[in-house]
């Protein structure tokens, strides 16, 4: 076993290492100029056409849920614990200036995930029951006709899930409880488990009207609460932002003042922590998208560019400005402590909303990432895997709060790390028809105002 978990974190080391984020970031920057950094230039439409009609019935064409709906999947497997814990180990290893380079390892990931999302319901497929199923495994196979990537992405993608979608997030929100409000962890997981079957039974279309509401709710709560410590901080914000600014180019520690980390280690924990909570390169998210009712790739593609809008730059933001102005990312706290500790001392009972959010957060990651890992396996196995999968994924809840499995844990790391190879390979293999249908939708919507 100890020469399996020697081999497994060295392959650890190179997934997550500089080369794959410098193919992630590179695949990003290499969108983002083909399309005009329109993710930019067209944000305020963009905006206009998913934060302002979040709540829209439906749209036209096919699909088994709302555009909304897919999105909030997505979200709720997106927004977990990287958001409260990831940015607050960002600063703790990386100084406030791995901020910056998270910012921007997010603004070329909006491109990356759009091309994503216009892939997979491009090149979806609707299964004989009237399901619609998408995602890298059938835009690599459709697209490129390389099944053997496409079933190297699945595999990686239905492993994967128990660890980084499943027990790693149960234990977060067991940590939590316990150190919040003393429940044992045992308890946690069995509460855990019965909520995550009562979503998960229904498939995509329970999923989908059970995260359109957890979402809003959940990001409320939280980002109310970091915007509440904002307002009292409100004067040291300009600060906190030129200290981002400086020290992404100069380097500084979260312990020890001016003597520490350098540029290179900024840059590596910022972009790192950014993957690691938006997903954007990974392949992930549009699996969920691929369901959505739609009438053009190219507008649910919008929705994969608020996705992750919504997820680092507004929500991970609030949590740097806040651990930031706060006072207290010299501590040496990382982590959720770091974030909690910054909460508690600006706003009393700040403690808890992080508590609260780090439960609803990986709650709603359990639930988004069973759909990614069911659908990866019914891509190699079938229908009939469909409820196995599920079952199965319901005792992975409990085994994870109680902190059991910790190789699994390293391996599903691992995994989830490599589902970024096959996809990004696709993702710019194919970015000509990305490029060819974003043309023609934004050409039409152009003739249509007139």
């Amino acid at each position: 076993m100890e020469q399996i978990m020697a081999v497994n974190d060295f392959i650890n080391g190179i997934v997550w290492g500089p080369p794959i984020l410098v193919l992630i970031v590179g695949a990003g920057l290499f969108l983002s100029v083909k399309t005009g950094f329109f993710s930019i230039t067209k944000l305020g439409y963009i905006l206009k056409n998913t934060l302002f009609k979040m709540f829209a019935k439906g749209g036209e064409g096919e699909g088994e849920v709302t555009p909304f709906q897919a999105v909030a999947t997505a979200l709720a497997a997106t927004v977990g614990t990287g958001n409260i814990a990831g940015v607050a180990t960002a600063i703790a290893a990386g100084g406030p200036g791995a901020i910056f380079w998270m910012w921007l390892a997010a603004i070329l990931g909006m491109t990356t995930k759009f091309a994503e999302v216009v892939l997979a319901v491009n090149f979806r497929e609707k299964t004989e029951d009237g399901r619609f199923v998408g995602g890298p495994m059938y835009y690599i196979e459709n697209g490129l006709k390389w099944k053997w990537l496409a079933v190297l992405f699945a595999i990686f993608g239905g492993f994967a899930a128990f660890g980084i979608g499943n027990m790693v997030q149960s234990n977060s929100v067991a940590d939590a409880l316990e150190t919040s409000f003393g429940i044992a962890p045992w308890m946690t997981g069995v509460v855990l488990a019965i909520l995550t079957a009562l979503v998960i039974i229904g498939g995509i279309k329970r999923i989908g009207a059970f995260t359109e509401k957890l979402v809003p709710f959940m990001a409320a709560v939280y980002i109310l609460g970091g915007l509440a410590i904002l307002v009292i901080n409100i004067a040291k914000i300009p600060a906190a932002v030129g200290l981002i600014f400086s020290s992404a180019f100069t380097g500084q520690a979260a312990v020890g003042g001016f003597v520490g980390v350098g540029i290179r280690q900024a840059i590596r924990y910022g972009i790192a922590r950014g993957v690691f909570t938006n997903e954007a390169g990974l392949g992930s998210s549009p699996i969920a998208h691929a369901a959505a009712t739609t009438d053009h790739p190219v507008r649910q593609g919008l929705w994969a560019v608020f996705e992750v809008f919504m997820d680092t730059i507004v929500i991970c933001s609030i949590t740097a400005l806040a651990i930031i102005t706060s006072g207290v990312w010299q501590t040496g706290a990382t982590g959720a402590a770091l974030t909690t500790e910054a909460f508690g001392a600006t706003l009393p009972g700040g403690g808890y909303i992080v508590s609260i959010g780090i439960v609803l957060f990986a709650f709603s990651t359990i639930v988004g990432w069973e759909y990614y890992g069911e659908r990866c396996a019914e891509y190699l196995f079938g229908p009939k895997v469909i409820m196995v999968y599920r079952i199965l994924w319901i005792p992975f809840v409990v085994v994870g709060a109680i902190g059991g499995l910790g190789f699994i844990w390293s391996l599903a790391d691992t995994l989830n790390g490599l589902m970024a190879i096959p996809n990004l390979i696709g993702v710019v293999f194919l970015s000509g028809t990305v490029f060819k249908l974003t043309k023609e939708f934004f050409a039409k919507e152009k003739l249509s105002e007139k």
